[in-house]
């Protein structure tokens, strides 16, 4: 075989950044043997105030520079990672890289749901590789197993834990009898939440992962602005035992399903089946999963984030786009979007319902609750009533499946009703065919 060296360029050494160098250095013996060639890397990306301590981190031999153009337009460099995060500044980089011939691996989880299709499309008229494995779910691998491993499926479903902070924050919840705010100080302290924790607990990076699994998983185009979106901020710890006394865990959890009037993706709390594989995933890990017609059930599970982890998926891309280099196969996989599915509101969506309610301590108003919902083809599954006084009580109740716009047409009726005094928690519940 050839001998070949390869050499790489890395823009930006934050946390990722470092991990990325570091996995350089350990596997830098092993490169002949896993990719048939030499794999350096060559320079990389560092903003002017933090040069000092990237020259701490850096061994000597690698270049760093503040000029990315130096980087991208460098002819011995054949594999440009992108590890800065944003999205118009790493778009300008990545595009420049992809004209310039050169394969991309990238974390930006932003720029993939928002610009993939953009960046893809260059990509392949540009006979380069453009991977982003570690966009989702950090060190798990789902990317590549669902455009490789599970490609003789027609996967209907792939549904996660997809966020460390907010899982985190549930579990103190659920395990450790913390309130929201008490598990959120908890994970700011220990840095798994950050200063301003907005696009973890309103659901909003979850949504971007989500939009870019359905994409790859159903092979239609899916962008964040068409993933339904909530986050955690409203959950409580009396929704949570409600919860486990009547069998069920609370998750945030993205969905996508494909079904025969479109594709669902959405991301909201949910109350799964504690038996549910996802039920026991805790702490900041991750998990993902899958169900195809071929494969039936699979899930994914892991370290979401951190710096290892994240540079584990890199290095993977890396190293695979380092093999095509070498064996003069570039581009074997790029957009798998080759359908045009419709997108469906939430309103069209199937699920089952946990509410939470007070009202009057009186005989018959159970009976005309469950008439109201009955009205607008809604079943009640389960029921539990606490907290009675002389005057009100504590209401729980899940429904059957149903329409979501007859359930909410059946909820603005319910509010409607004298007997009830306040609708304290709306959550979605999982079931098969939701």
């Amino acid at each position: 075989m050839e001998k070949k060296i390869l050499k790489a360029g890395l823009l930006g050494l934050g946390t990722v950044g470092t991990g990325v160098y570091k996995l350089f250095e350990a596997q830098k013996e092993e490169m002949i043997h896993k990719i048939g060639a030499e794999l350096e890397l060559k320079k990389i990306l560092v903003r002017p105030q933090s040069m000092e301590r990237a020259k701490g981190i850096v061994r000597e031999g690698i270049e760093l520079t503040s000029d990315w153009r130096s980087i991208v337009e460098d002819e011995e460099i054949d594999i440009i990672i992108e590890v800065m995060g944003g999205t118009e500044f790493a778009k300008e980089c990545i595009l420049a890289a992809l004209n310039a011939g050169k394969s991309v691996v990238t974390s930006n989880k932003d720029l993939v749901a928002i610009d993939g299709k953009e960046l893809l499309d260059t990509a392949a008229a540009n006979n380069c590789d453009f991977l982003f494995e570690a966009a989702v779910a950090g060190g798990i691998p789902i990317i590549r197993p669902l455009k490789q491993c599970l490609a003789g499926n027609h996967l209907t479903e792939v549904m996660g834990i997809i966020n460390g902070t907010t899982n985190f924050i549930l579990t103190k919840m659920t395990l450790e009898d913390m309130d929201y705010q008490e598990a959120l100080a908890l994970a700011t302290e220990l840095g798994y939440a950050e200063a301003d924790p907005t696009a973890d607990v309103e659901g909003i990076d979850a949504a971007r992962k989500v939009a870019i699994l359905a994409s790859i998983a159903f092979n239609s185009r899916v962008v964040l602005g068409d993933v339904y979106t909530e986050g955690i901020t409203r959950l409580t710890k009396a929704d949570i035992e409600y919860a486990k006394e009547m069998g069920w865990t609370i998750k945030l959890i993205g969905m996508a399903r494909n079904t025969e009037t479109g594709i669902e993706v959405r991301v909201h709390p949910m109350l799964i089946p504690s038996t549910h594989p996802l039920a026991s995933v805790n702490d900041s890990f991750n998990a993902v999963f899958v169900h195809g017609d071929a494969v039936d059930d699979a899930m994914f599970y892991g370290r979401g984030a951190g710096e290892l982890p994240t540079a584990s998926a890199i290095m993977g891309d890396v190293m695979d786009i380092a093999r095509d280099i070498r064996f003069n196969c570039k581009a074997r996989i790029n957009c798998t979007c080759y359908k045009q599915l419709p997108i469906k509101t939430i309103d069209e969506c199937n699920n089952s319902y946990y509410i939470r309610l007070m009202a009057d301590n009186q005989p018959g108003v159970l009976s005309n609750i469950a008439k109201v919902f009955g009205d607008h083809n809604v079943s009640i599954a389960q029921f539990i009533q606490r907290n009675a006084e002389e005057y009100q009580a504590e209401m729980v109740l899940i429904t059957e499946n149903v329409l979501e716009k007859d359930f909410n047409a059946a909820m603005e009726q319910l509010k409607a009703l004298s007997i009830v005094k306040d609708v304290s928690a709306v959550i979605r519940v999982y079931g098969k065919n939701s």
